[in-house]
């Protein structure tokens, strides 16, 4: 009998015990509005775009690569991508970029020009000239080009 007593004595504790999670504690059941999600890909080109500015293109690369794994349609992104390889001599990530982009947005003369300065940057100076002959055709401000053409010259 005195096992019976002992028994249901511990079974009214664990039902109160486990009960207690949610009939002794409160509930918050206020009501909240969702916030929007952010478009992290969008913040990530920002911080591409400043850390280039600056020069710091291995950190450009991290932000400009971080935008295009979230948004692959992202052509500004990938501009940025493929110029900051060009600045780290990472050519062969560079044409990769410049391919992706090409399919993005097109064979657009801004996209041509950055195209023939890397390959200025790579010594290729026939193909760079190529390029930015072709390039400079379909720009209506030909400053850039130009300044590009005249590096040919110098060097």
């Amino acid at each position: 009998m005195r096992h019976t007593i002992f028994a249901v004595a511990a079974a009214v504790s664990m039902t109160a015990v486990l009960s207690g999670c949610s009939a002794f504690t409160p509930v918050d059941k206020t009501e909240t509005t969702a916030i929007g999600p952010k478009d992290v890909s969008a913040s990530d080109l920002d911080a591409g775009k400043a850390q280039f500015r600056q020069a710091n293109y291995g950190l450009a690369e991290k932000h400009f690569r971080k935008s295009v794994e979230l948004r692959a349609d992202n052509a500004e992104a990938w501009m940025g991508l493929a110029a900051s390889y060009d600045q780290l001599g990472r050519f062969d990530f560079a044409d990769r970029a410049y391919e992706q982009l090409l399919e993005v947005a097109g064979r657009r003369p801004e996209i041509v020009s950055n195209m023939g300065y890397s390959q200025y940057l790579r010594g290729n100076r026939k193909k760079a000239r190529e390029l930015l002959l072709e390039a400079k055709k379909g720009m209506a401000d030909t400053t850039v080009v130009d300044s590009n053409l005249a590096l040919l010259k110098k060097g």
